[in-house]
């Protein structure tokens, strides 16, 4: 008389379909995963150059005259630093400078505006150089 045993574990074709569910969601996760990533760096570019704007405005309003480089900024204590550009990793920015006048006791005219250096195009199909 043969005493079979019964066999423990996981058959090829049960191995397979676990394999299959993991592939499928992980198919899901990393897209899913990549662009939070790219949304949370277009967030804080947003608000760095909200920041920046505004910092600028004040030091022209304060200053009567407009910062001449973001460095200004930082030397005259309206920036700790001058933060990276999330798309680029860089400190690097593209200032605008103007002839024109702020207001109407500012004396001396600057820069008025900054811009991301990335060329990439965002998420809402802009380039981002252009916000």
């Amino acid at each position: 008389m043969v005493i079979r045993r019964k066999q423990r574990g996981f058959t090829l074709i049960e191995l397979m379909i676990v394999m299959s569910i993991i592939v499928i969601l992980l198919g899901i996760a990393i897209p899913n995963y990549r662009n939070s990533i790219i949304r949370a760096r277009e967030s804080v570019l947003k608000d760095d150059l909200f920041t920046m704007r505004q910092v600028i405005d004040q030091y022209t309003l304060d200053k009567q005259k407009a910062p001449q480089s973001l460095e200004d900024l930082v030397s005259s204590g309206y920036l700790k630093i001058i933060p990276k550009d999330p798309m680029t990793n860089t400190s690097e920015w593209t200032v605008q400078q103007e002839d024109s006048l702020m207001a109407v006791d500012q004396q001396e005219p600057g820069i008025v505006d900054v811009h991301s250096t990335s060329n990439t195009t965002s998420s809402e199909g802009t380039p981002y150089s252009a916000w």
